[in-house]
C-alpha cells in the first residue's frame, strides 16, 4: 500500500448524514432517495450500485423499522431511523436492525425518546470511531506488512494485502458478532417491543 493516508481518505469514512442535512420540511420518497444518494454516492464500490432505492425504503416499512409514514412524505425522524439502518445493514440482518430499533421507535411514539438527540450522540460516537480507526488501520498494516517480511521467502504487494484483509475481515467478524450478541441481549431482557415471535 503506497499511501495510507491517502487510501484512508478515499474511504469516505466521515460521510454521514447531519441533522444539518436533512430539510425541516417533510420529504417524499424520491427526495429521500436523492438525499442518501448525495451523501454517500462516493463510498459506492460501483458507480451501479445504488445507495437506497424505493423497494429497500418499502422493505424497511412493511417490516416496521421505522415508524408511520403519513401522507407519503417522510419527516425528519424518519429520515433519522432510515440513516441509522443504512449504517446498521452493513452488519445486521434486516431482523436485527428490527430488534434494535423496536424500543427507539416506541419510545419516540409515547414521547420518552428525543431522536434527534440519540442521533447527535451516534454521530459524536462515529467521529471518534473515525479516527480510532485510522489510527488502527496504520497499525495493523504496519503489522501484517512486518508479518510478511519475516517469512523466508520475500512476500509480494499482493500477499501483504491479503494479510491485512484477513486480519481486517477477522476485527470486522469480531465486532459484528459482539454486536449480534448485544441484540440477543435486548430480545432477553423481556422488552415486549424486541419479543421475536
Amino acid at each position: 500500500m503506497e499511501n495510507i493516508h491517502e487510501f484512508i481518505q478515499e474511504l469516505g469514512l466521515e460521510n454521514n448524514i447531519t441533522l444539518e442535512d436533512i430539510p425541516d420540511i417533510d420529504l417524499y420518497m424520491d427526495q429521500v432517495i436523492q438525499l442518501f444518494e448525495n451523501k454517500f454516492s462516493g463510498s459506492k464500490r460501483d458507480s451501479n450500485d445504488k445507495v437506497l432505492t424505493k423497494t429497500m425504503i418499502n422493505n424497511y416499512a412493511k417490516g416496521k423499522l421505522f415508524i408511520p409514514i403519513k401522507n407519503k412524505k417522510y419527516a425528519k425522524e424518519h429520515l433519522i431511523l432510515i440513516s441509522l439502518i443504512y449504517q446498521l445493514k452493513g452488519a445486521l440482518s434486516i431482523n436485527d436492525i428490527k430488534v434494535t430499533l423496536d424500543g427507539v421507535n416506541n419510545d419516540f411514539l409515547k414521547g420518552r425518546v428525543d431522536l434527534e438527540e440519540l442521533y447527535n450522540s451516534y454521530l459524536h460516537l462515529a467521529t471518534i470511531n473515525v479516527n480510532n480507526f485510522k489510527q488502527d488501520f496504520v497499525s495493523r498494516a504496519s503489522e501484517s506488512s512486518n508479518e510478511v517480511s519475516q517469512w523466508n521467502h520475500k512476500g509480494s504487494e499482493p500477499l501483504n494485502d491479503v494479510l491485512l484483509i484477513a486480519s481486517l475481515v477477522n476485527i470486522s467478524n469480531i465486532y459484528r458478532r459482539a454486536a449480534e450478541k448485544l441484540v440477543d441481549q435486548l430480545v432477553d431482557q423481556d422488552i415486549p417491543s424486541t419479543k421475536k415471535g
